[in-house]
């Protein structure tokens, strides 16, 4: 039986408006019947933490957990980072552009509405500004017939750009892809080397690069290591259960608050690739060839390992474009070999949970 140290501070789906020293830091001794990884440490204790290392002395008071260390793709990982992705309207990150100027004008309109007699009274703002407008039997003030139209744009933006990403979607199911033909030659935590690649009829390739990232630790085990049952309070930074039917990661273990995806068509496998919240990445290079040398991130990062609250995952992605312009992206997970040099990255680099990102 092995047993190491576990240390994890993941970040929220909301993590830029949260504080990371008010999100509990999870500390655990796991037990496995498999060897663990050399040490590694990511972020500090200060901010976003995952750090694996060995156990020592003062380990001693720390919950043990005993779950499975495996260095194949976790199930979810293959249902949800496998496979032809389609990518998000543009609109969408547009219309979320938006919200916020939206929301001040509309703020400000109605202030200014509701101190309309004393604005007026000094003289400082041209009373033509508060003039009513006449529609049929109501009178409607100027401003907000202003700001309201601004408010609500990122709403319809939303609307059109989810009805285009839903015919893509349905498109796509009634003929899918078939996935490319790729011979991995060597792949290390620095670079992989592709031997051989083709793809299918009417997809036309751009680039690639290497991704890495941790994905988000499952739920059970995070709530037992801090005290917390299944059905009681979420930990800070978790929200409350999901039903049994979850469409992305971030839903997968109840770690997502708010919208994380656009809106995903229900049948089959999610068509809508979300970010990994922790995630690093190489370069990317051009498809001119059937061979290409994709490097790795500029920092060295950890191995392919997985297990309930730190997964290692690699993987390559592709981008491309379908001949009537539908841009695509192809995901694959790798494993990349194990490494015996103890790795230490000062910060966690934290990417957005949302797709349209």
């Amino acid at each position: 039986m092995y047993r190491s140290v576990q240390r994890v501070r993941y970040p929220p789906f909301d993590h830029e408006n949260s504080d990371p020293k008010g999100i509990p830091l999870v500390e655990v001794i796991l037990e496995s019947d498999k060897a663990t990884p050399a040490d590694f440490r990511i972020g500090n204790d200060e901010s976003w933490l995952i750090e694996w290392r060995g156990e020592t002395e003062k380990d001693a008071s720390l919950p043990v957990i005993n779950t499975e260390v495996t260095y194949e793709t976790l199930p979810f990982l293959m249902r949800t980072r496998n496979g032809w992705y389609i990518e998000p309207d543009p609109l969408h990150a547009k219309a979320r552009s938006m919200i916020f100027p939206g929301v001040v004008v509309l703020i400000i309109a109605l202030m200014l509405h509701a101190l309309e007699p004393a604005l007026i009274n000094t003289g400082f703002i041209p009373e033509f500004i508060f003039t009513p407008v006449n529609f049929g039997p109501l009178d409607y003030p100027l401003m907000i017939l202003v700001a309201f139209p601004i408010f609500i744009i990122p709403i319809l933006l939303r609307v059109v750009a989810n009805i285009m990403d839903i015919r893509r979607q349905n498109e796509y199911i009634s003929n899918p892809l078939a996935s490319p033909e790729i011979e991995i030659s060597s792949n290390t935590n620095d670079r992989v080397e592709i031997s051989k690649i083709s793809f299918p009829e009417g997809i036309i390739p751009k680039r690639a690069r290497v991704q890495v990232g941790i994905a988000v630790p499952k739920r059970d085990v995070l709530l037992g290591a801090i005290g917390r049952t299944r059905f009681g309070q979420p930990a800070p930074g978790m929200s409350t259960e999901l039903p049994e039917r979850r469409i992305s990661t971030a839903d997968e273990h109840g770690t997502g608050v708010g919208e994380s995806v656009p809106m995903p068509v229900s049948r089959g496998r999610l068509l809508l690739l979300e970010p990994m919240r922790v995630q690093d990445f190489g370069p990317w290079t051009e498809i001119d060839s059937e061979k290409i040398i994709l490097m790795g991130p500029i920092n060295s990062w950890p191995s392919t390992i997985y297990s309930a609250m730190i997964a290692i995952h690699w993987e390559v992605v592709i981008e491309a474009h379908k001949i009537d312009g539908t841009r695509m992206k192809w995901v694959r997970p790798i494993n990349i070999k194990s490494l015996s040099q103890k790795i230490l990255i000062e910060e966690v680099p934290v990417r957005s949970g949302r797709t349209e990102s």
